[in-house]
């Protein structure tokens, strides 16, 4: 089992969180699966950036991003070096500690 810790969000995980899932799931799914329910608005179907996160430890553990995700990311609020789309990346057996950014293109656009 892979460990994921994400980093308190004033909105989806106030206190933070950690929780084990089995290698081969999507960061996106494991997240919903455990009660983060981060934004994906294309369906998980890498169409859009709303699932975007910091993989703030274990990111080389990933897959590399194709060119259609690394596409996307470039349109991402808060992009950095470390950033997915949760819906891409998919868990290895190195333990994850995930950062969701503060805002989505949504929440920005829908005035949140």
């Amino acid at each position: 089992m892979t460990k994921i810790t994400v980093m308190p969000h004033d909105e989806m995980c106030p206190d933070g969180i950690s929780f084990e899932v089995e290698a081969g799931i999507s960061v996106c799914d494991a997240l919903l699966a455990n009660g983060v329910d981060i934004e994906h608005a294309c369906e998980k179907s890498c169409a859009c950036t709303t699932c975007h996160v910091h993989i703030r430890t274990g990111y080389d553990s990933l897959e590399e991003a194709d060119e259609l995700e690394e596409d996307y990311l470039d349109k991402a609020w808060g992009l950095d070096t470390d950033s997915r789309l949760s819906c891409q990346a998919l868990v290895s057996d190195d333990d994850l500690v995930i950062e969701i950014p503060k805002y989505t293109i949504n929440m920005v656009s829908e005035n949140h």
